[in-house]
């Protein structure tokens, strides 16, 4: 059973950072890199929006430099996932399908998932018209014609946002305008926006692509008529939530009621010598940026927290290696 300093749950961008500088403070950090090596935004087309490139750049390419960036400093990268975490013992013990660790402390940046419709096309052209980042992707839609999925905030302040590039955005709620989850506020401004059409009863049945291999049409049914058909467009963005990857550490660490992990503002969780960044904690802005400077946030206080407690980590290793 190995034994380690730091242990880094996830390899998306706050993990990378936590690496970087956990790898500097030459605390070798071991990077459980999970089912993708970078997360979600590894299936990002272009990254036009981090800053330091003038070019944009695919977040393959991002994530590689991200990975030798934090390797130079002593990273050592896990190609395995966690299945059990048993914070009730220190060191603490952490289980994937490999093999079991100990390690002093924990930095979690497993990240959160968008919920899918689970509908044909929807996987398979992501990035070629289907995205779940209007922020992210709504610049490569500029003079195009383009759907929105939800009826949350996140989909009216998305749609929004999406009508700086778009020429016309439809939004697509399988419900009437009286289950709107979004604040009357952000309805009232995309009811009063004339790039936005508001389609109620409305349920999108598949993604389909034209000659070039992008997203030309959805196929609809439109309840409130009783019709089902092919509507054009140029790219569909969905935003019927997230799912916070949090479900491994069962109840151990405090979350809300949506399973996001409870931080405060040094990135602590309710936990001592756990701490959490990243989209797992952060149900509001998930982006790139945002992400790495909660990890490097996430990654100064683990740091902190290593030396402040040296004395009792260190007689806890005697007591690991006497098995007293």
């Amino acid at each position: 059973m190995r034994r380690e300093r730091v242990v880094i749950i996830g390899s998306g961008p706050a993990g990378m950072a936590a690496a970087v500088y956990t790898g500097r403070a030459q605390l070798k950090p071991l990077v459980i890199v999970g089912n993708q090596l970078g997360g979600q935004v590894s299936l990002t087309h272009e990254i036009e929006n981090y800053p330091g490139f003038v070019d944009p750049l695919s977040g393959t390419e991002l994530v590689e430099q991200m990975k030798a960036q934090s390797e130079r400093f002593g990273a050592e990268f896990l190609w395995d996932s966690v299945t059990a975490a048993d914070f009730s013992q220190r060191p603490f013990k952490i289980s994937t399908y490999g093999e079991e660790i100990l390690t002093d402390s924990v930095i979690v940046t497993i990240g959160a998932d968008p919920r899918k419709l689970n509908i044909p096309g929807e996987a398979e052209y992501v990035g070629r018209g289907v995205s779940y980042c209007g922020t992210c992707d709504g610049f490569f839609f500029r003079g195009k014609e383009v759907v929105v999925v939800g009826g949350g905030d996140s989909a009216f302040e998305e749609a929004l946002f999406l009508t700086r590039f778009a020429t016309k955005v439809t939004m697509m709620y399988r419900a009437g305008q009286d289950k709107l989850r979004a604040g009357i506020q952000l309805q009232q401004r995309a009811l009063h926006n004339e790039k936005i059409t508001m389609m109620y009863h409305t349920v999108v049945n598949e993604i389909k692509v034209g000659e070039h291999g992008s997203v030309n049409a959805v196929n609809i049914t439109d309840h409130a008529h009783g019709q089902t058909y092919d509507f054009k467009t140029d790219g569909i963005f969905i935003f019927v939530g997230h799912t916070p990857n949090s479900k491994v550490f069962g109840q151990q660490l405090a979350m809300d009621d949506s399973g996001y992990v409870i931080t405060d503002e040094r990135y602590r969780t309710s936990l001592e010598g756990v701490f959490a960044a990243g989209e797992i904690q952060d149900p509001i802005w998930k982006q790139v940026a945002t992400s790495v400077g909660q990890g490097t946030s996430a990654a100064m206080s683990t740091i902190h927290w290593l030396e402040e407690n040296e004395h009792l980590l260190q007689s806890l290793d005697a007591t690991v290696e006497t098995g007293a």
